[in-house]
């Protein structure tokens, strides 16, 4: 990052009372933002798939060729917080878990010693049904999330429903349910994060320059 404050202009400000003259701190109130507009163009970018063990340094290093463009790589996708808005390996996703619901292990009873995680796994986040139609070859599937009172109510199709038409032609429609626990939910939600997108190389230098320009203004 300290490549990415070096574009940054330079202000001076006396930092105590008793110091001699003013001290030169690089002004971090400045802002560049891109325009979303040029962010989904898509002949300026390509996406790329974050893989365990990837972090916004060796993405920068991959793509443009030094660790330092790393801020291009948080900049174009609007990452603020590298650690949470990046995906987390599954350790750390564990970890995360654990944490985050550990104050849930008292909800329903006392003090049970089960941990966050063993709670976000046994407990249900959200319900689904899923319909499924068949009419000759053409088969449509739609999936819905319904609440728990409503999941405890559906019935699974093990045998399709058959409405025969007067045509002769029959339509067949069953149905699933399905749930995700808490920390499923959670391992899909890191899972979102793992699609982002890289500037081309083309418009690296044309980035940089637009930085300066900007925040020297």
């Amino acid at each position: 990052m300290a490549k990415y404050f070096s574009y940054f202009p330079s202000t001076r400000y006396k930092l105590t009372d008793d110091a001699l003259g003013l001290d030169v701190l690089t002004n971090l109130m400045s802002r560049f933002k891109l325009e979303e507009s040029f962010k989904e163009n898509t002949s300026v970018y390509y996406k790329y798939d974050i893989r365990d063990g990837d972090t916004p340094e060796t993405v920068a290093y991959y793509a443009y060729g030094s660790a330092e463009r790393h801020w291009m790589v948080l900049l174009y996708n609007n990452i603020i917080d590298p650690q949470y808005d990046w995906p987390l390996q599954f350790k750390s996703l564990t970890n995360y878990v654990d944490q985050k619901y550990s104050a849930n292990n008292y909800a329903d009873t006392a003090n049970t010693g089960v941990s966050g995680l063993v709670w976000a796994k046994t407990t249900n986040h959200s319900y689904y049904v899923t319909e499924t139609t068949q009419f000759m070859d053409t088969v449509s599937t739609n999936t819905y999330e319904i609440d728990s009172a409503t999941y405890a109510n559906v019935t699974t199709t093990i045998t399709p429903n058959e409405i025969t038409l007067k045509s002769g032609n029959k339509i067949y429609q069953s149905n699933t349910k399905t749930s995700i626990n808490y920390y499923q939910y959670e391992e899909q939600e890191n899972e979102k994060k793992r699609s982002i997108k890289l500037l081309k190389n083309d418009f690296v230098f044309s980035l940089e320059e637009e930085l300066r320009r900007s925040l020297q203004e």
